[in-house]
C-alpha cells in the first residue's frame, strides 16, 4: 500500500482523431511535476494518463510523458526521481522502449 504524502489530481485529455492534444497531455505532466515541486515533493509517480477510458494510443502517451518529464527535470527541480506505475506488462513495455529510445 502507497502511503503518499501528497497526491496530486490531473485530468488528461481524450483521445481524438481530428484534433491533437498533445499539449494538454504534456501540461498534465508538467502541470503536475510543478505543483509536487512547490509542494516540496522529491519523488513523483505516474499512471499512463489518459490510456485507459480516454483511449489515448499508449506508446503516443509514453513518448508525451517521458519527453515532458525529461524537459521538465532541470537542474533546479526539486524532484529526484520521477516513476511510471503502469497498469500492465503491455503498457510497461512500451514505456520501457520509448525510455530506451535516446533522448
Amino acid at each position: 500500500m502507497l502511503s503518499p504524502a501528497w497526491v496530486v489530481h490531473t485530468v488528461g485529455p481524450v483521445w481524438s482523431d481530428d484534433e491533437d492534444r498533445s499539449s494538454l497531455l504534456a501540461d498534465c505532466h508538467r502541470n503536475s511535476l510543478q505543483v509536487a515541486a512547490e509542494l516540496g515533493a522529491k519523488t513523483v509517480a505516474f499512471p499512463a494518463i489518459s490510456t485507459g477510458i480516454y483511449r489515448w494510443p499508449v506508446r503516443s502517451a509514453a513518448e508525451i510523458a517521458l519527453t515532458t518529464v525529461r524537459e521538465a527535470l532541470t537542474a533546479e527541480s526539486t524532484i529526484t526521481l520521477v516513476r511510471f506505475v503502469l497498469y500492465d506488462q503491455d503498457a510497461h513495455d512500451v514505456f520501457a522502449t520509448v525510455a530506451a529510445k535516446p533522448a
